[in-house]
């Protein structure tokens, strides 16, 4: 492998940054940003009465979000927790979960966001593996916690509410919760306390100062990898921090003057996108974050927004698409949208053109991972047409293309993505060896995705050199699901790969060698469904008599792929169970 410092690369002279919008700079200041928690204070005290948060039609203000935040880092120190200590949130977007959030970061805590639909299993080891002390978990999964509660080194536990932080509100909205839409199975959580009780109790007490610098921790945010083990991306205050100042450098030209602004938040806070994009972004801006608890039910999401006057829009290829597709999008009035952010996955042209069509704005679609905290590239604020790339690298972000053996890749040719910023990860928690595999010596992050570059430095993403699939925006790793297939008795080998999708992008399909040949397929999806997220359980099954393999025994996954896309489209559905 030849050392990149004694190759030329082409991608050093930064050719995107003719591209710019005016008035855009080249790079940020560092000392522009700091903390998590300085962010938030400083929107507090710019900002104190402005609305910081929506969600079933209620608001809390910057002061009451720091007030509520305050309580949490008082009751947490309470309980004991010490500077760098992890605290996992298991919940949707409810108010709860930013008071949470700023809550755990202003005691000098590490947040462990978690996928609230995660299975016992799935829990357990993430809540594990990250060291977590404490857990704050929504109340409709806390059935899952009981399950794992045994196996997980927790000491305590807490249980949020959708009618958290509401006040009289709160007591209907956790009623209709419970009683009418029976959404919170029995429980039993050894020891826990309620949300309402920790906003009591950490209230009659101001938190202790802790001295919270831009190096120190503040996310854990899990992912998985070439080896298909979950493991958490090391997020420092300064990263997320950066981040956000690098688009709002990129942004602000066309949002600035504009505020406030309000930002229908669907995607969930647990994801990277959401967080930074979303949460930490708007904040900065001194807007409002529109919760959307429940994205799935289009009907009382659409009803959200016939009532709101928002000005961004923030959601991944799916939901656009499912949104335009709906009978009753037609009645939301989209007068003030200002602007439609995707990320999270690729957005296909067609549906950027039915949104367009609908709401009269173009899709402005950005790239990033969990480990870049996350947005490397964005296009343009004010393109007239969707692009179907990925943009620009924003502000003191590095772009190169690396061929296999890790030299420049010529300019127009196809290279795996490599970056280096602000933003990007100083590694995996605990994880040397794998941190080792994705970051340089000179500190370039290998993305596993294939990029070109075009003339004017625009990227676009064509291929993904990691077997990983994209399901909605959510990583799915097919050593993680075949590892779950094959603990059934009947299965004898597996192999699982990403196929096209009209729904989600794309959908886990299992090539199955049965151990017994009275399997089937509605059998085995039953098996997966009990050990793995639905969004990770195949929804193809095709049972072989044998699995391409190289001559050392190993799965060719990308043979199994070659050899489905080969198939004519009409048998695609033929695979269906």
């Amino acid at each position: 492998m030849t050392s990149p410092e004694r190759q030329q690369d082409p991608y050093a002279a930064r050719p995107w940054l003719a591209s710019y919008p005016n008035g855009t700079p080249a790079t940020i200041d560092p000392s522009s940003y700091t903390t998590i928690v300085d962010l938030l204070r400083k929107s507090v005290s710019a900002y104190p009465d402005r609305p910081a948060m929506e969600s079933f039609g209620a608001q809390l203000s910057y002061r009451e979000l720091a007030r509520a935040a305050e309580a949490v880092a008082a009751w947490l120190q309470m309980q004991g927790l010490e500077k760098g200590d992890r605290v996992a949130i298991m919940s949707p977007n409810v108010l709860a979960y930013p008071a949470i959030l700023f809550g755990v970061l202003i005691a000098g805590g590490v947040v462990v966001n978690v996928n609230p639909l995660y299975t016992p299993g799935e829990l357990e080891h993430q809540i594990n593996d990250a060291g977590a002390r404490f857990l704050f978990v929504f109340e409709n999964f806390a059935r899952t916690v009981q399950a794992a509660w045994p196996r997980m080194k927790i000491e305590r536990a807490v249980v949020a509410t959708p009618g958290d932080l509401m006040g009289l509100k709160g007591l209907i909205v956790n009623f209709v919760s419970r009683y009418v839409k029976k959404m919170v199975p029995a429980y039993e959580i050894p020891g826990s306390f309620s949300f309402a009780e920790v906003l009591k109790d950490g209230g009659k007490r101001p938190a202790m100062p802790v001295a919270v610098a831009p190096d120190d921790i503040a996310f854990l945010q899990y992912t998985g990898g070439t080896t298909g083990v979950a493991k958490g991306a090391v997020l420092l205050h300064r990263n997320i921090a950066a981040n956000v100042e690098q688009t709002w450098a990129w942004l602000e030209y066309y949002l600035g003057p504009r505020g406030p602004h309000v930002m229908v938040t669907a995607l969930p806070l647990y994801h990277i996108f959401a967080l930074t994009a979303c949460c930490m972004l708007v904040i900065r801006a001194g807007g409002c974050c529109l919760l959307i608890a429940n994205p799935r039910d289009l009907k009382g999401f659409i009803s959200t927004l016939r009532k709101t006057r928002f000005t961004i829009f923030s959601g991944v290829n799916t939901l656009y698409a499912a949104l335009a597709d709906h009978p009753d999008i037609k009645k939301v009035d989209f007068s003030h949208l200002q602007m439609s952010i995707s990320g999270g996955m690729s957005t296909q042209e067609v549906v950027a053109r039915n949104w367009k069509a609908l709401t009269g704005k173009t899709i402005i679609e950005g790239y990033g991972l969990s480990e870049t905290s996350p947005i490397l590239t964005v296009n343009r604020a004010d393109i007239a047409d969707f692009t179907g790339g990925i943009g620009y690298p924003i502000p003191s972000t590095e772009i190169t293309l690396r061929d296999e053996h890790g030299d420049p890749a010529p300019l127009g040719e196809r290279g795996e993505l490599w970056a280096r910023g602000p933003q990007v990860t100083p590694g995996y928690w605990r994880r040397p060896d794998e941190t080792a595999n994705a970051i340089t010596p000179d500190g370039f992050f290998k993305t596993g995705d294939i990029a070109v570059m075009q003339p004017d430095g625009m990227f676009k993403v064509v291929d993904r050199l990691k077997d990983m699939i994209l399901v909605s925006g959510f990583n799915v790793y097919p050593n993680e699901v075949e590892a779950a297939l094959i603990e059934h008795p009947k299965v004898k080998e597996v192999a699982v790969i990403g196929v096209p999708f009209a729904h989600s992008g794309e959908a886990p399909m299992a090539f199955v060698v049965p151990r017994d040949p009275s399997l089937t397929a509605e059998e085995l999806r039953r098996f997966a469904h009990e050990r793995l997220t639905g969004y990770k359980t195949p929804r193809f099954y095709e049972f072989r008599d044998t699995l391409p393999k190289t001559n050392v025994g190993k799965i060719l996954r990308r043979a199994l792929r070659d050899e489905y896309m080969a198939r004519p489209s009409t048998n695609a559905t033929e695979q269906r169970a």
